[in-house]
């Protein structure tokens, strides 16, 4: 079997399950991780055989994407920010809208930096901190990808992340240590006040919490709602605001003055996030829409008196 007859029945299985541009561009990211080659080196090459043991490894991926198993766990590998990243069924795959929440972030940061470094470390004895810190936490980890990104982009940052799965946090410094990003990975459960104390006092907050509420699950697609941790995607459906509740309270206790949070939400329940965070005293509440138009992001500052 030729490189070129390996894709062409990768193709025409693929086609059963997705349209023909979503077929086409999996069928390349697996053919380029099978053999190496770009795409303009497969066409080159299109005669030259798959080895043996590539035409395995094919037929086991072709048996895994047939069960609507997504490409990113087939792979272990999953594109952000320009990095690759390690992926499994412990951890959400990342997606093209964090990825604008993560430059959100570093846009407006780096207007913070000067402010906090100008700040008197006796001003912060919790912590003890120094002059020039800055720190922000996420919450959730999940793959690492935001706090991993962050730490890439605004390098002089100290970056904290917490997730409530040992299995998130293996993969999340499974992808720190490739990256060599230094992110301080905590293993809490933010739903339980109690896990608070073990959390830094911080400059920044960023979160993808769980936003979907279970009645939702009708509208995913088998791919997600198969294979997706369930834990980092549905809250119920009476109190769809969990993580946001639980995130302003921590805020209140351990947001610096002047500090921001930032967090993805729910397309359909901006304003209901919005109206949580000002009646928890925050302000200069800002909802963002992602490219697609859709109400995906907000931010929060905490007063600075």
């Amino acid at each position: 079997m030729t490189i070129h007859e390996a894709q062409q029945q990768l193709l025409f299985q693929l086609y059963h399950l997705y349209d023909n541009r979503e077929a086409a561009n999996i069928a390349d990211w697996v053919m380029e991780h099978i053999t190496g080659w770009k795409k303009i080196d497969r066409i080159i090459n299109k005669k030259v055989p798959l080895l043996p043991h590539r035409i395995e490894q094919l037929e086991q991926y072709i048996k895994e994407l047939l069960k609507h198993k997504p490409v990113q766990y087939v792979l272990h590998e999953a594109w952000f920010c320009g990095m690759p990243f390690y992926v499994d069924e412990h951890v959400l795959i990342p997606r093209p809208e964090t990825e604008e929440l993560v430059e959100w972030i570093v846009q407006e940061a780096g207007s913070r930096k000067s402010e906090v470094g100008s700040q008197k470390s006796e001003a912060r004895p919790d912590i003890g901190l120094q002059t020039s810190d800055f720190r922000l936490l996420d919450i959730g980890t999940g793959s690492g990808c935001i706090p991993i990104a962050l730490k890439k982009k605004l390098p002089w940052a100290q970056v904290y992340s917490c997730d409530v799965s040992e299995g998130a946090l293996a993969v999340a410094q499974k992808n720190a240590t490739a990256q060599q990003a230094d992110v301080h990975l905590l293993q809490a459960d933010f739903l339980n006040t109690d896990s608070w104390q073990q959390l830094p006092s911080v400059d920044l907050i960023v979160s993808n919490p769980p936003y979907i509420p279970q009645s939702d699950e009708h509208t995913m697609q088998p791919n997600v709602l198969e294979y997706e941790p369930h834990v980092a995607l549905f809250v119920p459906n009476d109190n769809a605001l969990l993580f946001y509740k639980a995130i302003a309270e921590f805020a209140q206790q351990k947001l610096q003055r002047g500090g921001s949070i930032y967090a993805e939400i729910h397309e359909d329940l901006g304003d209901q996030t919005k109206a949580l965070f000002l009646s928890k005293g925050f302000t200069s509440v800002e909802i963002k829409k992602d490219m697609q138009g859709k109400d995906r992001m907000i931010r929060a500052l905490k007063n600075e008196k």
